[in-house]
Order: structure tokens, then sequence, then C-alpha cells
């Protein structure tokens, strides 16, 4: 019995039917070369072999107290979270995508562990898709990848690799110190939990009175209350609409060390030139420029459930018409953001992230405080493997990820390096916002300003 913290659990209150609170990837495989016909049906039987799951993908939802625990599933069923699909013909991307959107619309059962894997074949070009979502509540983006890489191996002869799912972790010895401090009952773990939450709101009510007191008055200080009202931060449906693309990796490295800026900072001020482009073109830019979330790891270990993350918001610049001129804004406002997280340790900045995303939550759904408004969206770059990686022999061409839409936040980018590539995924409301593929060619713009600037 292990309890969520405040992040997790903020996950799980923030879940709604319109607003599914899960993750996801969609990864393309090539077949290897001596693939036969039947190379589908027999990778279909490797999944359905494992029917023994490894934690945290054994672990369900319970309560005690009122307090969200992860327990062991004693009534496990593989079928209710795998299922192989395939494409109608003749099985385009723009089919593929479609799918995505609409598995990713609906919730997942609570009385079961909350992850679900899909194989998808037929696809035009002979390539075998997988799409999986994972919970937010179970983990954050950087496990995700850690799971990847762990199913995953850079040996394209190696075979029998079990699905991520069923993956046996090593044991680690447990010290003899350990054995002495370490909780002896459920009720001593459930009391020191408390105890090192409630030691953290000192800090952190001093940071969210300094944000409210900062705002206007410091350009670079993003305040947790400035982002202006858009189009982007409606009320949305319950259905998505999923778009991807791949970018060389090697182009936001030249742009990075030609302007002097982070790879981070250029993949942001790229994000912002789309988003202008795209309010813009519908008449919607605000005078005022747009806020992001950009969600930073604060894992120290090696762990791969759970979230550990902090929140750094970013000034898009979104007012300022010149690229370099917005990059380089962009740049501050993150180095100011950081700057402010490094007087506090890791508890205090991912309760300061849960606070701040409940007081954002609280507002979007009384409409208490309508100018309040924390980000306008999320933009996440989660790095990943440098190497090419293989599933029993099956090349991994491309995984793009799938985040998630909230009221308030209609849509969300999410960047993922693999190798020599930048895979961008962006999910939207279908209803909310239009033509939102649309930002896929805005990108490619934002990236050749750069580029020529």
């Amino acid at each position: 019995m292990k309890p969520l913290s405040l992040p997790d659990q903020m996950f799980l209150l923030l879940e709604r039917r319109n607003q599914p609170m899960h993750v996801g990837s969609l990864m393309l495989l090539t077949p290897p070369p001596d693939a036969g016909p039947d190379y589908v049906q027999r990778m279909v039987e490797t999944f359905e072999k494992a029917t023994v799951a490894q934690p945290p993908f054994n672990q369900r939802l319970s309560y005690k107290l009122g307090v969200p625990f992860w327990v062991e599933d004693k009534d496990f069923d593989l079928e209710a979270h795998v299922q192989h699909l395939t494409l109608p013909k003749p099985g385009r991307i723009r089919e593929l995508l479609s799918l995505v959107g609409k598995l990713h619309s609906g919730l997942m059962d609570r009385a079961k562990p909350l992850w679900e894997c899909y194989l998808i074949d037929g696809i035009e070009d002979g390539r075998i898709a997988v799409y999986s979502r994972i919970h937010h509540a179970m983990m954050d983006g950087i496990a995700g990848m850690r799971m990847l890489q762990k199913s995953f191996s850079t040996d394209p002869d190696l075979r029998g690799v079990a699905p991520f799912w069923a993956l046996e972790k090593p044991k680690r010895e447990t010290s003899m110190v350990e054995q002495v401090t370490k909780p002896i009952s459920k009720a001593a773990r459930l009391a020191a939990t408390m105890k090192a939450q409630a030691a953290t709101w000192p800090k952190v009510s001093t940071e969210l009175v300094k944000s409210i007191r900062s705002r206007g008055k410091d350009p670079d200080y993003v305040s947790v209350f400035q982002a202006p009202k858009t189009i982007l931060n409606q009320r949305i449906s319950a259905s998505r609409r999923f778009a991807a693309q791949s970018w060389q990796l090697e182009r936001f490295k030249a742009v990075s060390q030609r302007h002097q800026c982070t790879l981070n900072d250029a993949v942001l001020a790229v994000c912002a030139s789309a988003l202008r482009k795209y309010l813009d073109e519908l008449g919607a830019l605000p005078a005022e420029p747009l806020v992001a979330m950009v969600p930073m790891s604060l894992r120290r270990d090696d762990s791969d459930a759970g979230n550990q993350i902090g929140m750094v918001l970013a000034n898009l610049a979104t007012q300022i018409a010149d690229p370099l001129e917005r990059l380089a804004a962009i740049g501050r406002s993150v180095q100011n953001s950081k700057t402010r997280f490094a007087d506090m340790t890791q508890l205090e900045i991912m309760n300061y992230v849960g606070t701040a995303m409940s007081i954002s939550g609280i507002n979007m759904a009384t409409g208490i405080a309508p100018t309040w408004q924390a980000f306008n969206i999320v933009i996440s770059n989660v790095p990943g493997p440098r190497q090419t990686l293989y599933f029993n022999g099956a090349k991994l061409e491309g995984i793009y990820p799938v985040s998630i839409a909230m009221d308030g936040q209609a849509t969300n980018i999410t960047v993922f390096s693999y190798v020599d590539k930048l895979e961008i995924g962006i999910i939207a409301c279908r209803r909310t916002l239009p033509h939102m593929q649309r930002l896929l060619k805005y990108l490619e713009e934002g990236l050749v300003e750069l580029e020529q600037a």
C-alpha cells in the first residue's frame, strides 16, 4: 500500500468525463527483415502471454481515511488492458492519428490498473503502431520514457523481450539502516507522509504570495495569475484531435548555437511563433503575452512511478513580432523561474506545483476569479533515447507523445527527442480549436524564422 503524492492526487481530482487525465504515446515500428506474414499475430501472442503485470502496472486505486493509495490488483485481467486493432484500408497515417484521438478521448476504469495498450496494424506502408495510455497519477513523462527504454533494446537481433507491463525489476537489498528507520506500519507510513507534506507549506505559501505581489512589476517574473484569457482557455468537450510530426534535431541545435540560447528555449520560441500565427489567423491574438507551463523533472533516482515534476512558467512573448526579441524574452523568463526554484527542496517544488494547479483548477471550475489564469498552455520537452531502439527485432521508427487537454487548457504541445529527431505531438479539443493541425505548418515556419533571422 503506497500513498499518492499531492501532485498525483491532483491528477485524480481534476479528472472528469470531458477531461481524462491520462498521457499516452504512439510508437511506429518497422518489422524486422525476416518477418513473415504471421509477424503481427506472433507479436499479439507475445503480448497475450504476458499475463503477469509488474508494479506499477498491477496496482489499482484504494482509499483509506479519504487518502488514495496504490494496492495490488488481485484480480488483474490482461484482456482489460491490451487489444489488437486493424486500420481499415487504405490505412493512412491520417486514419491512424484519428484513431488515436478517439482512443485518447475516453476515461479509464478506476476499478482496474490505470493503463491500456493497443497494437494496431493495417498501416499502408507495412509498419505497426502501438498506442498506449497511462494515467498521469501513475507516472510522469520522465518515468514513462524510462519505462520505454527498459522494454526496448539497442540490439536488433534480441528476441524474447517482454512488453513493458511484464518487465521484472531487479531486486534491491535493504540495508540495515533502512530496516531500522523504515516505518513499521501503514499508519506510521501515512503519518510520516503527512508530516513531510505539512513541513513544506511555509515555503510554498511564501512563494505563492510572492508570485501574486510580483505580478506586473518585473517583466521577467511570470506570476501564477497573469496569463491572459484566450480561446485556448475555454471549457472543452470530450472529443480530441491528435496531430504529430517529426523534425530533425540538428536544426534546433543549430538555432540554439547560432542565437546562444538553450535547446529548450529554441523549442519554446518555435512553439510561441506557431501559436502567435494560429491565434492571429483566427483574430484571437491577445495584446498580452501567452504564458506556458513548462514541466521540469525533479527525479533524482532511477524510479519509474509517480510524479516528480516542477513547473516553470515561461513568458512566450507572443505580443512581440520580431523572432529574436521574442526568443530573448522567453530565455529571460525561464531563467527567472529556475532561479526561484533554486532555494526550494524537491518536495517543496512538487507541492508548490500541486497547489498552483489546484488554485487554477478551482478557478476554472467555479469562475470565481475570471481574470486569474495560471497559464495558457502546457509545453513539455521530454528527453528520450539517443540510440535506435528495437522491440523483438522491430525497429522503433518514431514515438509521438499524446498528452492532456483540460477545461481552460484546450491544447497541449509535447516534444520528445529520439536519436536525431524531435517528435512533436499536439492534442486538442476537437470542438474548441478549429483546424488545430495547422499548428504543424506554423511550427515549421517558426523554425525557419529562427534559422534565417
